[in-house]
């Protein structure tokens, strides 16, 4: 005769585990559910000025000048594109920018790489001057007047390239996150390298730069981005409205808009604030259409280059 087995008492400890794990769950799922909506305010925070930006420059300078126009476009506008896409010093301009941000972020980046791997070794003599000689001049300078008076006058560089691309070829806190980053570099690929007859160079430009592809791709956008919003040197060094960059373009075109007039000659359209709006977008598109192709090196790149391990 078979006969069932008798019910046995629930294992306490195991009820209490199963509890526990389900309470951890909800707690989870809180944290996720708060973390999800503090990201959805921050993202409608940072997205709100770029939307507004979108809706103003498709939009009558009536409704912007009265308050009306938020996250959709009103009294639907495009002669302030036309307006500026018509002009060819524009173009020219934009041209200069896109020539004096690839020049000087090679340069730039030329510079850093450089810099920063030789002062990685700690074999290198002299290592704690030169350090400190970057450093020192995150805090001092030479001043604004001295600093023309070298470039324009000493070099020779007034309505130049090189007045813009290489004063500030080099950033001292790039330099030092790309010096972090080299420290922590394995010295055994550089050893092996080395014995199997690379020299310095080769080890340099064949081993470590292909393997810093994070770090030298966050270090390129900020000198690209720098060097792209960059206005006051070309206004204060170049004279020739040629040789502006898009962004002293735009200035001087913000600065001068109270109006236009339409193709027929008739009644003035006040641009003020629309062409303010187009000509930010036109100025900003580049850089939102490079950023997501990067966008993946930048955490990366930072964080391998800040922490010393």
């Amino acid at each position: 005769m078979v006969t069932e087995p008798l019910s046995q008492k629930p294992d306490i400890a195991h009820v209490r585990r199963e509890a526990g794990v389900i309470r951890e769950s909800r707690a989870s799922q809180a944290f996720r559910a708060v973390n999800v909506i503090c990201i959805l305010l921050i993202c409608a925070v940072t997205l709100y000025p770029f939307i507004n930006l979108i809706a103003k420059a498709f939009s009558s300078e009536g409704y912007i000048a009265a308050g009306e126009v938020n996250l959709i476009p009103l009294g639907f506008n495009l002669d302030t594109f036309r307006v500026v896409l018509s002009d060819q010093l524009f173009w020219t301009n934009y041209a200069n920018t896109f020539l004096y941000t690839i020049v000087g972020t090679i340069i730039a980046m030329a510079m850093t790489t450089t810099y920063a791997y030789a002062l990685s070794k700690p074999y290198l003599k002299g290592r704690t001057f030169f350090v400190g000689v970057a450093v020192f001049t995150m805090f001092f300078g030479g001043g604004l007047i001295p600093n023309y008076i070298l470039i324009a006058n000493y070099l020779g560089w007034r309505n130049s390239i090189w007045a813009i691309v290489v004063p500030g070829a080099l950033s001292v806190f790039n330099l030092l996150v790309m010096k972090s980053f080299f420290e922590n570099f394995p010295t055994d690929l550089e050893e092996a390298a080395a014995i199997d007859g690379l020299s310095t160079y080769g080890i340099f430009f064949r081993i470590v730069l292909p393997l810093s592809k994070a770090v030298i791709a966050t270090m390129t956008l900020f000198y690209a981005v720098s060097l792209w919003n960059s206005w006051f040197s070309a206004f204060l060094f170049m004279d020739d409205k040629a040789r502006f960059p898009v962004t002293v373009y735009l200035r001087n075109l913000i600065a001068a808009a109270t109006g236009t007039q339409d193709a027929t000659g008739g009644e003035a359209v006040q641009i003020a604030s629309n062409i303010q709006a187009v000509t930010m977008l036109l100025t900003i598109l580049p850089i939102i259409c490079l950023y997501p192709f990067i966008q993946r090196y930048f955490v990366s790149g930072v964080m391998l280059g800040s922490v010393k391990g």
